[in-house]
C-alpha cells in the first residue's frame, strides 16, 4: 500500500512519501523537489511537468498551466473570465457551463475539460512516485484549498480516478501544514489549549487557519481566505509596472506579443525574489520581442508602494478567522507564515502589526502541505504505525436541505450543517413520505462562498418505495459530511408504522430536535470526531434498549434506492469515457518516446560505426567494405536530418537493420579475435588439465587419453596456421566457435575413457538405495 501526499498547487506541484525514518520529498526526473504544474501539448505528444514548462515557450497557445484557478467552475464567472482573458489557449463554454480548453494534437483541434487536464497532472506524479519508490501506487491524501467548492472536491476526486489514483482524504492546505506542524511537538499543554495561526500565501491565494494544539490532539478552530490574493498578484503588479515603462522608453507593446508576455512575467518573478533580500533589483531581457533588448530596475520601496493595496487585503481573512474562531490576538500563540508567495518583506511587517508577533518561519514554506498530507496518509493506512494523534478538521460552509415542503434545519436559520461543522460528520433526518421524494442540498450562505460560485450542490432523489398501509411511512435519510468535505446521502431506510418512533430512545449517541419550522420533518444528530474516518452509526449498531424494542424496528427496516445529481458533476459514464482517452494519450505518449529512442539510437549508431570504421575496424574491413559502408551511413544521416526527421517507429527500425546487414559482418571478424584467442587458451587448458591427470592411472586408458588430447592439439595448430597466413578482412576459417566445440568434445571423449574404471555403474550402486552417486570421477 502505498503512503503518498500530494500538494497540486497553482504552480508547482510536490510529492511526499512516508518512510520508516519519516517524511521523505521525491524527486522529479530533473532531481528537482518541485514540479511544474503545466501540461504542454506538442503536435504528436503531450510534455508533463518540468518537460511541459520546458515546451511552453515553444506552444503556447498548447500549454496549460494553473488548473487550479480553472476546476470545476462555471465559464461564466467574472473572475473566471478574467483568469481565462491571462491564459494563451483557446477556451469555450461547455453544455453544462463548464470550460472547454481547446488546442492542436495529432493535427486537429482536441477538447478537454480542466478535469482532464489534472488526471494528465496526477498521472505524471503518480509516475514519478512509482519510479522513486519502484512499486506501484495508488492510495493517496491530496491537498485542496480549503475555499473548494463541493464540486471542485469532486472533480479533484474524478481527476484522480482518471489518472488510476484512490484517495483516502482531501484534507485542506493549512489543516495538513497544522498537523505536519503539531504532530512533532511534544511541548503542548493538557490543560489549556495553545492556539497557532496558520497563513499560506500561495501563487494564487491566501489562506488562514486557526488551530487549536493540545498532547495528542489537533483541531481547527476556523478557515479564512482570500481566493484572488497570492504571490502571482505581486508578479503581476511588477509586470504592469514594466510593461508601461517598456512602451514608453522602447516603444514596445509587451501585452500584443504572446512570448514576450510569458517571458516578461518569468523575469518579474525572479526580480521578486531578488527584491525579498535586496534594497534594489535590474531587470534585464535580452531580444524581449521587436529583436530590442530591454534593461531596467526597481528598488524595494517602490514595489512596496505600488503592492500597498495588495498586502493591505491580508487584514480581511486574519481579522475574519479570529472572529469565527471566537479569540483575540492576545490568545495567539504563535503565527505560522508559509506558502512560495510568503517571502515579501512587506507581508511579514504587516502580519507583526495585527498579530502584535513577529511570524515564525519554522516550516518549509513550499513543502509543509505535501508532508501533512503524507502523514495523514500514514494514519490512515494500516501497514504504518503512527503514534495516536487526533486531527479535527471543520468545514467552512454551512449547507442547508430543502424538499418539496420546505426547508429541513436544526437550526432557526434553516441550515442544516452549520459553518464550522467537524468533517466527517453524520446527520440522520427522519421524514414522513408516501412515495418519492427529492432532497436538494445548496449552500446556505452566498457570502461564505468565493465570488460567483453557485449556491447549488446536488439534488437526491430517494425512492421509489411501497408504503404497505394507507398513509405516510417514516422515512430515515443519512446526510454525510464526509472525509473530504462533500455533503452526500449515503442512504435512506423506511420503517413500517408509525409505532417506531425515536421516543424514549436509550441511545445517547443521537440528539432529537423539534424542527417547529419544518412540517413533518425531524433531525437526529450524530457527529464523530474519528481520525481514520471510521465511525459508529446509530442504526447499524444501536445501544441495547431496555424493552427490546429496537429489534423488532431494525427488523422492518427496508433499504430505499437513493440517486445523486450533481449539478456541474462528471456521470459514472464520462469518468469512464475520460479514463479510455487518457489511456490512448499515454499510450502515444509511450509510442512517440519509443520513436525518439530508435531515432537517436540510430544517429549513435551512425556516428559510432563511422568513427570504429576509420580505427577499431579498420583492418577488418576491405576497401569495397569500408566505401559502401561509409556511403549508406552517410545517406542515412543526411535522411535524419531531412526527410526522416519525422518517421514512425518501423522506419527506424527498418533503417538500423539494413546498416547492421552491412556492418555486422566486419564487426563479427572483430569480435571473433578477441574470442578466438580466449577460446584457444582454454582448449589448452583442457588438454593441460587431462595430461596431468593421467599421470597415475593404468597405461590403456592413459595412451587412449593422450592420444585424444594429441589429436586435438595437433588440430588446433594446424587451424591457426592456415587462420594466422589469412588477412584479417576476410571471414575466418577458425572461428571461436569451432574451437568451444572441439573443447567440449574432448572433454566428453576423455570422460568417457576414464569412466568404467573410476566408478560402479549405475546399477550396481543405486540398487536398493535412493541415495544419489558420490564416487568421484572427472
Amino acid at each position: 500500500m502505498s503512503v503518498v501526499g500530494f500538494d497540486i498547487g497553482n504552480e508547482t506541484c510536490v510529492i511526499g512519501a512516508a518512510k520508516q525514518r519519516g517524511i521523505d520529498i521525491l524527486l522529479n526526473d530533473e532531481s528537482n523537489r518541485e514540479t511544474p504544474s503545466v501540461v504542454s501539448f506538442g503536435e504528436k505528444q503531450r510534455f508533463l511537468g518540468s518537460a511541459g514548462a520546458a515546451s511552453a515557450m515553444m506552444n503556447p497557445k498548447s500549454t496549460i498551466s494553473q488548473l487550479k484557478r480553472l476546476i470545476g467552475l462555471n465559464y461564466r464567472q467574472p473572475d473566471v473570465q478574467d483568469e481565462l482573458r491571462l491564459f494563451p489557449f483557446e477556451t469555450s463554454q461547455g453544455p453544462d457551463g463548464s470550460i472547454l480548453i481547446h488546442l492542436r494534437y495529432l493535427g486537429e483541434t482536441q477538447t478537454f475539460t480542466p478535469v482532464q487536464i489534472l488526471a494528465m497532472l496526477l498521472s505524471h506524479l503518480k509516475e514519478i512516485t512509482e519510479k522513486n519508490l519502484e512499486t506501484a501506487i495508488s492510495d493517496c491524501v491530496i491537498g485542496i484549498p480549503s475555499y473548494f467548492s463541493d464540486l471542485q472536491r469532486r472533480a479533484y476526486l474524478n481527476a484522480a480516478e482518471i489518472a488510476g489514483l484512490k484517495p483516502l482524504r482531501l484534507m485542506h492546505d493549512c489543516t495538513a501544514t497544522a498537523l505536519g506542524y503539531g504532530i512533532y511537538k511534544t511541548d503542548f499543554s493538557n490543560s489549556d489549549p495553545t492556539y497557532v495561526v496558520f497563513i499560506d500565501i500561495g501563487h494564487c491565494d491566501t489562506q488562514v487557519t486557526v488551530a487549536s494544539f493540545e498532547a495528542g490532539h489537533m483541531k481547527i478552530m476556523s478557515h479564512a481566505f482570500d481566493k484572488h490574493l497570492g504571490g502571482r498578484d505581486f508578479d503581476e503588479v511588477l509586470f504592469n509596472y514594466f510593461a508601461l515603462k517598456f512602451r514608453d522608453e522602447y516603444h514596445i507593446d509587451v501585452y500584443s506579443n504572446v512570448r514576450a508576455c510569458i517571458r516578461l512575467r518569468a523575469a518579474c518573478e525572479k526580480l521578486k525574489k531578488v527584491l525579498s533580500a535586496n534594497a534594489e533589483a535590474p531587470l534585464n531581457i535580452e531580444c524581449l520581442m521587436d529583436e530590442k533588448d530591454v534593461k531596467s530596475f526597481i528598488k524595494r520601496e517602490e514595489f512596496e508602494k505600488l503592492s500597498s493595496s495588495l498586502v493591505d487585503r491580508i487584514h480581511v481573512p486574519c481579522h475574519k478567522v479570529l472572529s469565527d474562531a471566537g479569540l483575540t490576538v492576545d490568545q495567539i500563540h504563535s503565527v505560522e507564515l508559509v506558502g512560495s508567495g510568503s517571502r515579501v518583506p512587506a507581508i511579514g511587517k504587516l502580519l507583526s502589526s495585527i498579530f502584535n508577533k513577529e511570524p515564525s518561519r519554522t516550516l518549509n514554506a513550499s513543502e509543509c502541505v505535501a508532508r501533512g498530507c503524507a502523514l495523514q496518509c500514514a494514519m490512515l493506512s494500516p501497514i504504518f504505525r503512527v503514534r495516536e494523534y487526533e486531527v479535527q478538521d471543520s468545514f467552512p460552509f454551512s449547507v442547508g436541505f430543502s424538499t418539496e415542503e420546505g426547508p429541513i434545519c436544526t437550526l432557526s436559520n434553516g441550515i442544516l450543517i452549520p459553518k464550522g461543522q467537524p468533517i466527517p460528520s453524520l446527520k440522520v433526518l427522519t421524514l414522513h413520505r408516501a412515495n418519492i421524494f427529492h432532497l436538494e442540498a445548496y449552500y446556505a450562505d452566498q457570502n461564505e462562498l468565493p465570488p460567483g460560485v453557485s449556491p447549488k450542490i446536488s439534488s437526491f432523489m430517494i425512492g421509489p418505495f411501497q408504503v404497505p398501509h394507507a398513509g405516510k411511512a417514516k422515512v430515515k435519510v443519512k446526510v454525510h459530511l464526509n472525509i473530504h468535505g462533500i455533503v452526500t446521502v449515503e442512504y435512506a431506510s423506511l420503517f413500517g408504522g408509525e409505532g417506531d418512533d425515536t421516543k424514549g430512545n436509550s441511545n445517547s449517541n443521537l440528539d432529537n430536535v423539534d424542527s417547529d419550522s419544518c412540517t413533518g420533518v425531524s433531525s437526529d444528530t450524530v457527529t464523530n470526531h474519528a481520525e481514520d474516518g471510521i465511525y459508529a452509526h446509530p442504526e447499524s449498531s444501536p445501544m441495547p434498549a431496555v424493552d427490546g424494542t429496537r429489534k423488532s424496528r431494525f427488523s422492518r427496516r427496508i433499504e430505499v434506492p437513493v440517486h445523486e445529481t450533481v449539478y456541474g458533476g462528471m456521470t459514472k459514464a464520462q469518468v469512464l469515457e475520460a479514463q479510455d482517452k487518457e489511456l490512448r494519450l499515454v499510450q502515444q505518449d509511450q509510442l512517440m518516446e519509443r520513436t525518439k529512442d530508435k531515432k537517436n539510437a540510430l544517429e549513435a549508431y551512425v556516428y559510432e560505426m563511422r568513427n570504429k570504421l576509420l580505427d577499431t575496424y579498420r583492418s577488418f574491413a576491405t576497401d569495397s567494405e569500408r566505401e559502401s559502408i561509409s556511403r549508406n551511413l552517410q545517406e542515412t544521416e543526411d535522411w535524419l536530418y531531412e526527410d526522416g526527421d519525422d518517421e514512425s517507429e518501423l522506419v527506424y527500425s527498418e533503417k538500423m537493420e539494413d546498416l547492421k546487414k552491412l556492418v555486422d559482418p566486419i564487426e563479427s571478424r572483430y569480435k571473433d579475435e578477441e574470442g578466438r584467442a580466449q577460446a584457444t587458451r582454454d582448449l589448452l587448458k583442457c588438454i593441460v588439465d587431462y595430461r596431468m591427470a593421467v599421470k597415475s592411472i593404468p597405461s590403456a586408458e592413459k595412451d587412449a587419453v593422450l592420444n585424444e588430447c594429441f589429436k586435438a592439439e595437433q588440430w588446433l595448430r594446424d587451424k591457426t596456421q592456415q587462420q594466422d597466413s589469412l588477412p584479417k578482412n576476410l571471414d575466418p576459417i577458425l572461428w571461436s566457435s569451432d574451437i568451444k566445440k572441439k573443447a567440449e568434445a574432448l572433454d566428453m571423449t576423455c570422460k568417457q575413457i576414464l569412466q568404467p574404471k573410476n566408478s560402479p555403474t549405475k546399477s550396481e550402486n543405486n540398487k536398493g538405495s535412493n541415495q544419489p552417486n558420490t564416487t568421484a570421477n572427472m
